[in-house]
């Protein structure tokens, strides 16, 4: 019940960016700001109402720190572009190209199951690549009942059996919305706009591949499973978690750590190509420490 309103939610959100972003355009800043504004506030709820999915569904401590921070940080930037702040209108258009990419993945069922495909079958020849062999299901686990297209990867070592659920959040549609709807709602020609999506999204593309075939061969093969994990998996995420603890450091701390290093690198990479991109970058940091930051010196 609780996504079903997010996801309402966040289909009003978009749409509400999306008719602030046109006013704007248009040259209605009178009426854009405000509505900006507003819309950022209704954002903050959206990520209030996901807090509890992340830390008792998801099991992340690291997205449940992420989305938490965000409840405050998107009051603010409402604050800020309605108040003192026009810049931030940028941001604003990329929340609503970000939705139009990523809320169609997430509603529509026949997209959202040729991405998991798509993203299985690659990542199982990664894997088969390296000398592994998992076995692809496509038929319902334990953890779904998904059937008819491929969703997991089954090893079976010593007699247990290891099973990875390929979901919508593992096919790097939300890192790759994320950069899409930043580079798309730049002042930028678009020549170089372009040439940016053509970068950035392959790169998010592949490194997603990886960490997925990551993820399955440490779980499938117990590559951390032992006394350390199990204590960090007790007191980090549950007590009743312990014997996933390789999946657990695989996932919830290895791969997501390092998943936010790879968008900072990206967005690194990507202010070399794109120095527009430094209005974005100058507007988050002001909100996240309150100082402003000349990038183009630094």
């Amino acid at each position: 019940m609780a996504l079903e309103t997010t996801n309402t939610l966040a289909w009003i959100v978009v749409a509400s960016f999306a008719v602030s972003a046109l006013l704007s355009y248009f040259g209605r800043d009178r009426y854009a700001r405000p509505l900006a504004g507003a819309t950022w506030f209704a954002f903050a709820v959206f990520w209030a109402l996901l807090v509890p999915h992340f830390w008792f569904v998801q099991k992340s401590v690291i997205e449940t720190v992420l989305v938490a921070a965000a409840v405050p940080g998107c009051a603010y930037v409402g604050y800020l572009v309605y108040a003192s702040r026009p810049s931030l209108m940028v941001l604003s258009r990329a929340v609503a190209v970000m939705g139009v990419i990523y809320l169609p993945v997430l509603t529509v069922d026949w997209v959202a199951r040729r991405l998991i495909t798509v993203t299985t079958m690659q990542s199982a020849w990664l894997q088969r690549l390296l000398g592994y062999q998992p076995e692809v299901l496509t038929g319902p686990t334990v953890e779904s009942s998904h059937t008819g297209f491929p969703h997991a990867f089954l090893y079976v070592m010593d007699g247990h059996r290891y099973l990875l659920e390929v979901l919508l959040a593992c096919t790097g549609i939300g890192s790759i919305s994320l950069v899409a709807g930043v580079i798309v709602a730049l002042n930028a020609p678009i020549r170089r706009r372009l040439l940016g999506l053509g970068v950035a999204v392959p790169i998010i593309y592949a490194l997603n591949v990886v960490r997925v075939s990551f993820i399955a061969i440490a779980h499938g093969n117990q590559w951390f499973d032992g006394p350390l994990s199990r204590h960090i998996v007790a007191l980090v995420f549950s007590p009743t978690q312990t014997n996933a603890a390789s999946y657990y450091m695989a996932d919830r701390v290895i791969a997501q750590s390092l998943s936010v290093v790879a968008l900072v690198l990206i967005t690194v990479a990507l202010l070399r190509l794109l120095p527009e991109l430094e209005t974005v970058v100058s507007d988050l940091l002001y909100v996240a420490t309150g100082n402003e930051y000349d990038l183009s010196r630094e």
